[in-house]
């Protein structure tokens, strides 16, 4: 009996993103699990042609990041096609994308959580997804009766999103004037982490304090972009290896004839992953600020409420009723929870023991940090390192 050939499915998608390389394993994970699939994929960026080698060979069905410059070319394949970029509408092409609309109330909640009242957006005009998230972040702002402040890079309908993104590395000058024009504290939404990175480098430059006069989220969580920012770029982390999962499932479903019901299908973000970019209590009180800021810089050599004492111009009591009106907790509360996040941000990120982490959290005994840590957590700190690691 002659063995039914696999089907090939072509992938025209980056690896240059984190998100493209997400779309890459959910797809890669459903042809694994799910599929018996031979993928073809070769190294580009967003922007590229569909490789000529497409046209040569023998396809079932793709799955891309479908623009203008590629959509005429793949359709002459003849082959069901999934659309996961979703800049435009192709009559015929299903598309998953990621719901930008609960990115933006993910971004929008992060934000007035840490006591933000005043809201600035960061984009890059026509870029779909970068207008998309200023209309929902915006719906945030208005239902909040909140203020909001808009800067977006000048860019032309037809230009592709790398040019777009490019333009957002040469308009300095107009982007720390509009910077500069914000009161303090602002949060501040940037539509994606790229975007975030150029907003935290104009900061610096600017020697405006992130977080505490702007705090700063962007969108993806690539952390190759998040980790270079100074300080690092907290962001809302889509679920980029989901919707590849699930445009191999509609392509599957394609490849035996059925067709989808719906022309597009939005996948909810995972969460926001927060850095020190939004790591901060906003407060209007410019003395309170002051004070706040310098625990975040220091609770974790060892400070106490009597250094902070020393270090502000207000009496113990006027500092403890200020704490107590504006952020609902105690100097020594607030010196606990900062040194707390220091201590899960090393049980996340590295492999240090408990006994290495203490003095990096200002403590001098492992067994006083434990106990301070499963009081304020719930859960002792190696049971944290398990959950979090999963």
């Amino acid at each position: 009996m002659r063995q039914k050939s696999r089907p090939r499915i072509a992938l025209l998608v980056e690896a240059s993103r984190a998100y493209g390389r997400e779309l890459l394993r959910g797809v890669s994970l459903y042809a694994r699990t799910q599929a018996d699939w031979s993928l073809l994929h070769q190294e580009m960026t967003l922007d590229s042609e569909m490789p000529e080698w497409m046209s040569n060979t023998r396809i079932d069905g793709v799955i891309a990041r479908v623009d203008t410059h590629t959509v005429k070319p793949l359709r002459a394949l003849g082959v069901p096609i999934v659309d996961v970029r979703c800049n435009r509408k192709f009559s015929g092409i299903p598309q998953v994308e990621t719901d930008n609309q609960q990115v933006a109330e993910l971004a929008f909640e992060h934000l007035w959580e840490r006591g933000f009242r005043r809201f600035a957006f960061c984009g890059f005009r026509f870029a779909s997804y970068s207008d998309a998230r200023l209309h929902h972040f915006r719906k945030c702002v208005t239902k909040a009766n909140g203020e909001l402040s808009v800067y977006e890079t000048p860019g032309k309908p037809n230009d592709t999103l790398t040019a777009i993104e490019k333009a957002g590395m040469v308009d300095f000058k107009p982007l720390s004037e509009w910077l500069l024009s914000l009161k303090r504290p602002t949060g501040l939404f940037a539509c994606n982490d790229i975007r975030g990175q150029q907003v935290v480098n104009a900061c610096r430059t600017l020697e405006m304090a992130v977080p505490d006069d702007i705090g700063i989220i962007g969108v993806d969580d690539d952390d190759a972009i998040c980790l270079l920012c100074d300080p690092t770029l907290s962001s809302v982390r889509p679920n980029a290896e989901r919707v590849g999962f699930r445009a191999a499932e509609i392509l599957n479903q394609m490849l035996v004839g059925t067709l989808p019901t719906e022309e597009i299908e939005y996948v909810p973000p995972q969460s926001v992953c927060e850095r020190l970019s939004t790591q901060v209590v906003a407060v209007e009180d410019v003395e309170l600020a002051r004070v706040c800021r310098f625990i975040r810089q220091h609770a974790c050599d060892g400070i106490n409420v009597n250094d902070v004492c020393e270090f502000t111009s207000l009496s113990r009591r006027q500092l403890e009723r200020r704490f107590r009106e504006e952020l609902g907790r105690t100097p020594h509360e607030q010196i606990t929870a900062t040194q707390i996040e220091r201590v899960k941000q090393l049980l996340r990120e590295t492999d240090m023991t408990l006994e290495q982490i203490t003095p990096k959290a200002g403590y001098s005994h492992k067994e006083r940090l434990s106990a301070v840590f499963k009081r304020e957590t719930g859960e002792p700190p190696g049971e944290y390192r398990r959950t979090k690691r999963g």
